[in-house]
């Protein structure tokens, strides 16, 4: 139950965060990225903030012998830059550039009621799915001829 709690605290105050900074409104997204014409550079410091408090933040955090909550920390060991990294990371920009959201800020967008954040989320749960499904069939064709 704590955990339950905590974590809707933490999306709330992410949540909060995301639509009150504009991550939530494609529009103000899209006009960040488009530096030849209406170029909104307001993002950045949204971005160079969320940056300097995820980098304090790891340094406190990770002194802990543990986090508060779990047994261990779950952080990530490989790092490779591999074709899965490359094509998912390509596929996030593109996506995020032609919509205007990304997904933490279309997850907020639900609660505001915005109809294209429902189509976005949708579109990517199934991207999500195309993916698993791609990697668990090479991954079956991969043992099959080995």
């Amino acid at each position: 139950m704590q955990r339950t709690i905590l974590a809707g605290l933490i999306g709330i105050v992410f949540g909060t965060g995301i639509a009150v900074s504009g991550m939530s409104n494609p529009a103000k997204v899209l006009n960040f990225f488009d530096v030849a014409g209406t170029w909104d550079p307001s993002l950045l410091l949204v971005m160079a903030s969320a940056l300097l408090v995820t980098s304090i933040g790891y340094r406190f955090v990770l002194r802990r012998p543990k986090p508060v909550l779990e047994a261990r920390f779950h952080l990530p060991t490989n790092r490779r830059i591999d074709m899965p990294l490359i094509a998912g990371a390509a596929v996030f920009g593109i996506g995020w550039g032609i919509s205007g959201f990304c997904p933490g800020g279309a997850i907020p967008a639900l609660g505001l009621g915005e109809v294209t954040a429902w189509a976005f989320v949708g579109a990517m749960m199934a991207g999500i799915f195309a993916a698993r499904t791609l990697r668990q069939s090479l991954a079956q064709r991969a043992t099959q001829s080995a």
